[in-house]
């Protein structure tokens, strides 16, 4: 059976119908909270939102080094925070055993751990991956072939990151913890379906996408009007809400796109080969 676009938007809007109260407080916690506090609190933000503003493209990304290396630890401890917060609602969404939020947090306090591996091992396979194909084409010399290796790198990332896209949920609603296996199985789940699955992602992302930025934009213009330090104050509050938001619809997204082929794994009838 193939991949349905519209049964599993039905499912996503369900699903976030359902559990938005819960959801929007745990996405609060996790997300918002940090990713406003942060840029907020770090001294570095400024001058990235300066150098972001004036279009040098060297510039922004002195600052964005400067502020990882600086600040690498603050980093570090959000994406922790992040990981047990989606981990968190993945379980609260699809438990079969309807968690409790308690239950649900300690679900994502106990698999952050797999879910960081499972993550370290996409990124090895995701460079490993760009380093060859793009080192081929740059050893020979030739700038066509080194473009054609990065369109090429490019286009089996997007498979790679689209196959091992159910990672999260198959931790958090499976309860998988070895990483490896949780890689293996959303291969596995994902076969015959990774094309439908790129472009239902691609679509919703577009739309996240230019929605956020409506969004920004407008609550933006109001706080600029307030002045300077009032613009960064709500740029940084606007950006922890369209972060929580998309985490959110994200979590929805992935638990109704698990269930849906999960279902089709259980009557066995998985897609075509990839």
């Amino acid at each position: 059976m193939k991949f349905d676009l519209d049964t599993a938007w039905k499912d996503t809007t369900s699903l976030l119908t359902r559990n938005l109260g819960l959801l929007a407080v745990i996405a609060g916690v996790f997300f918002f909270i940090p990713y406003a506090g942060i840029a907020i609190a770090l001294p570095g933000m400024g001058e990235l939102e300066t150098a972001q503003a004036s279009g040098n493209v060297d510039a922004m990304m002195a600052a964005v080094t400067d502020l990882y290396k600086t600040y690498w630890w603050a980093f570090l401890i959000i994406a922790i925070l992040q990981g047990i917060g989606l981990l968190s609602m993945l379980a609260l969404v699809r438990r079969r055993a309807n968690p409790t939020v308690g239950e649900a947090l300690s679900t994502g306090l106990r698999s952050v751990p797999s879910y960081i591996a499972a993550q370290l091992l996409q990124t090895a396979l995701i460079a490993i991956i760009a380093a060859l194909l793009v080192g081929i084409g740059a050893v020979t010399g030739v700038s066509a072939l080194a473009a054609l290796g990065g369109i090429i790198a490019f286009v089996v990332i997007c498979y790679v990151v689209v196959k091992l896209s159910l990672a999260a949920p198959i931790i958090a609603i499976e309860g998988e913890l070895n990483p490896v296996k949780v890689l293996r199985r959303s291969w596995a789940l994902t076969r015959g379906n990774s094309v439908r699955l790129f472009f239902f992602y691609l679509l919703l992302l577009v739309a996240f996408i230019v929605l956020s930025a409506v969004i920004s934009l407008v609550l933006g213009l109001a706080f600029a009007f307030a002045g300077e330090q009032a613009a960064l104050f709500g740029d940084a509050v606007v950006s922890g809400i369209v972060n929580a938001a998309m985490i959110i619809a994200m979590v929805c997204v992935m638990a109704a796109v698990h269930t849906q082929l999960s279902r089709f794994a259980s009557h066995g009838t998985p897609g075509a080969e990839d």
